[in-house]
C-alpha cells in the first residue's frame, strides 16, 4: 500500500473506526487513542498490508486489543491501590507551623512573599528578584522590613518553639479568642 493509499484508506476508517471501538469503550477519547496507536502500528507495516485483504479488520482488531490491555493494566492498578490503606494518622501542622504561617498572613503581601520564597524556598536573593520582577535592593529590603515585622509578631516561649505574639489590639476588637 502507498503512502497515497493508506492516506485515503486512513481518512475514510479512522471515524468508522473510533465509533466502534467508542461503543466498545463507552469512552470516545480512549477509542480514538487505540485506534490511532493501530493505525501508527499498521503504518510500519503498510508496504504488506493489503496482503492481508482486511486490513479495517487488522486495525479493529489491534485497536480492540489495545484497548483490553489499557483496561487491564487500569484495573491492575486500582486493585494495587485498594490494596495501600491510608494512612491511619496524618499529623497536623505543630505550633511552630501554625504561629509561622499566622504571622506571615500579617505582612504585607510583598514581603510575604520575598520572605517565604528566600527562607522557605530556599532561593537566593537574585532568585526572588528575578521570580518577582523587583530590582535586588528592593527584594533586600523587603527581606529585612519582613524579619523585623515577623519578630514582631513571634515570641519564643520556654521551650523554644515559636508562638504567636499576643496582640492586644486584635484581642480587644474579639477577633482572637
Amino acid at each position: 500500500m502507498t503512502e497515497d493509499e493508506f492516506d485515503a484508506f486512513y481518512t475514510a476508517a479512522f471515524p468508522r473506526l473510533t465509533g466502534q471501538l467508542a461503543a466498545f469503550t463507552g469512552d470516545h477519547g480512549e477509542a480514538q487513542d487505540v485506534v490511532q496507536e493501530a493505525f501508527v502500528r499498521a503504518w510500519d507495516r503498510r508496504a504488506n498490508f493489503l496482503a492481508d485483504e482486511a486490513p479495517e479488520a487488522w486495525i479493529r482488531t489491534v485497536a480492540t486489543r489495545l484497548a483490553v490491555s489499557r483496561w487491564r493494566r487500569a484495573k491492575r492498578w486500582l486493585e494495587l491501590v485498594r490494596r495501600i490503606p491510608p494512612p491511619e494518622y496524618t499529623p497536623g501542622p505543630g505550633p511552630d507551623h501554625t504561629a509561622l504561617v499566622a504571622a506571615l498572613r500579617q505582612l504585607p503581601k510583598a514581603q510575604r512573599l520575598a520572605i517565604v520564597l528566600h527562607h522557605l524556598c530556599d532561593l537566593s536573593v537574585e532568585q526572588v528578584a528575578s521570580e518577582t520582577g523587583a530590582p535586588v535592593g528592593t527584594v533586600k529590603a523587603r527581606l529585612a522590613r519582613g524579619r523585623l515585622a515577623l519578630a514582631k509578631h513571634l515570641t519564643v516561649d520556654e521551650t523554644g518553639a515559636a508562638v504567636e505574639a499576643a496582640d492586644p489590639v486584635r484581642k480587644e476588637g474579639g477577633l482572637v479568642g
